[in-house]
C-alpha cells in the first residue's frame, strides 16, 4: 500500500512483418491471477475517471491506443504516470488512490484486475481514503491540477 509498489511492467510484445501482438498472462506479466478485464474509452475532454482506491484489488492499466495520465497517491505522496505504450502496463496495487485523466482523442485504457468488481470494496472519496489510512486532511488528489 505504498507508492514504491507502483511500477511499470513490460509485456510480451512480438513484432514482425504481419504486425504486432502483445500478450498479458496472469502470473507471468502480472503477479496476480486475472479475474476481470475492462476498458475505459470515449472519455470526453476534461473528464476524469477513477477517483477511488480498491481495498482488495490489484490492477494493471495499459494504454492500448492513445495516451492518458494516471495520478497515484498513498495519501502522503502523489506521482503522475503517462501511459502511451501498448507494450507496457502500470501496476496499481490495492489501497492506492488513482485518478485517470487527460485522455487523448480515441484513447483506450485496458485494465486487468485481480478480483471481480465489488463497489462495496472500494473507497470512493479522498476524505474517506485519508481517514482509512489514518492520515490528516490535505487537498484532494488532482485538485490543483489544470487539464
Amino acid at each position: 500500500m505504498c507508492l514504491a509498489e507502483v511500477r511499470w511492467l513490460d509485456l510480451q510484445d512480438v513484432i514482425d512483418s504481419r504486425g504486432r501482438l502483445t500478450a498479458v498472462e496472469g502470473g507471468v506479466h502480472v503477479s496476480f491471477p486475472i479475474a476481470r478485464v475492462f476498458y475505459v474509452h470515449q472519455v470526453q475532454p476534461g473528464v476524469d475517471r477513477g477517483g477511488h482506491a480498491h481495498q482488495e484489488t490489484d490492477q494493471m492499466a495499459v494504454a492500448v491506443h492513445g495516451a492518458l495520465k494516471i495520478d497515484v497517491s498513498d495519501g502522503v505522496e502523489t506521482r503522475t504516470y503517462y501511459l502511451e505504450r501498448p507494450d507496457r502496463g502500470l501496476y496499481l496495487p490495492r489501497m492506492i488512490f488513482t485518478r485517470l485523466y487527460d485522455f487523448s482523442p480515441g484513447a483506450v485504457c485496458l485494465v486487468f484486475a485481480s478480483t471481480p468488481y465489488d463497489r462495496s470494496k472500494s473507497i470512493r472519496t479522498w476524505g474517506d481514503y485519508l481517514a482509512r489510512r489514518g492520515l490528516p486532511w490535505k487537498a484532494e488528489l488532482g485538485a490543483n491540477r489544470q487539464s
